[in-house]
């Protein structure tokens, strides 16, 4: 058997942790910074959901699925999915596994929309940008667990961290093809009435393509709740860790209840962004 020529192989491996030690050696004092800033802002979310009584956050749901979908036994349904989430006994471990989610996609958005920006904006950025998010889309989500866990260790932070590398892409994409995909003429129209470039941006361009934006909000937050699953293998607390205590356990019932209540929370979240989206779309088509 003819075996591969050691002559031209390459040390990526060796490269990668040269790296990562120099990061580790002289931005330690940087990363523990983004990490405190992210902790903080964290267990408020958290501490929020917990401190607040579990029928408030169910009515709160209720209304705002009613009024975003406009049927009233939509709005019931996301309430009752709520309260089976209560009834199985995963209240607690749900708002952690949201506080994450509302942490890690907000700090998605403060970064994805100016940078889908900055693409629509530039087609050299656009050729810089594509094909890392090309790269983060195809690399395999548990590969972000270990950057996350270099710089960050144990517990939520990287998991937020993780979360952010691999949801984060769909609302860039989805910026750039919006703002990209208005129309020349409407532009035009607003230039030859002396608007600015900054004018043009955020009172033509952003307003125009917000459908697309919302559309990647809500791919964004489905991809996070994805990877909070995961994110449990670094110490997440949450229904992810829950599933994966059952797995290590081998306990197919707890696995299956904290499974449905993952999906159940899914489908509020989903339908409920979807909704937006929808909305935002019917609103620029009129």
């Amino acid at each position: 058997m003819l075996e591969f020529p050691e002559v031209i192989s390459l040390p990526l491996a060796h490269w990668v942790d040269v790296i990562m030690s120099w990061i580790l050696a002289n931005w330690a004092a940087f990363f523990d910074a983004i990490g405190t800033g992210i902790l903080f802002g964290l267990l408020r979310i958290e501490r929020l959901l917990l401190w607040l009584p579990w029928f408030v956050i169910v009515l709160f749901v209720g209304i705002v699925a009613w009024r975003v979908m406009r049927k009233w036994w939509l709005g019931l349904l996301m309430a009752a999915f709520l309260v089976l989430i209560g009834g199985l006994g995963y209240w607690d471990l749900s708002m952690m596994t949201l506080a994450i989610i509302i942490a890690a996609v907000v700090i998605s958005l403060v970064i994805g929309i100016p940078t889908g920006i900055l693409m629509a904006q530039s087609n050299r950025a656009e050729s810089i940008i594509k094909p890392v998010l090309d790269a983060m889309q195809t690399m395999p989500s548990f590969v972000y667990l270990i950057p996350a866990l270099m710089l960050f260790g144990l517990g939520k932070v990287p998991a937020v961290f993780a979360t952010i590398i691999y949801a984060v892409p769909p609302v860039i994409r989805l910026t750039d093809v919006g703002i990209r995909h208005v129309s020349p003429n409407v532009i035009e129209a607003a230039k030859a009435f002396g608007s600015s470039a900054k004018q043009i941006l955020f009172e033509v361009q952003l307003p125009l393509a917000m459908p697309s934006i919302m559309v990647g909000i809500n791919q964004t937050t489905m991809m996070a709740l994805a990877m909070v699953v995961i994110a449990s293998m670094i110490g997440a607390r949450g229904l992810g860790m829950e599933v994966l205590l059952a797995i290590n356990r081998i306990e197919v019932g707890r696995g299956f209840a904290a499974g449905l209540c993952i999906v159940l929370l899914a489908i509020v979240i989903d339908r409920i962004t979807h909704a937006l989206a929808a909305k935002q779309e019917q609103q620029g088509t009129l």
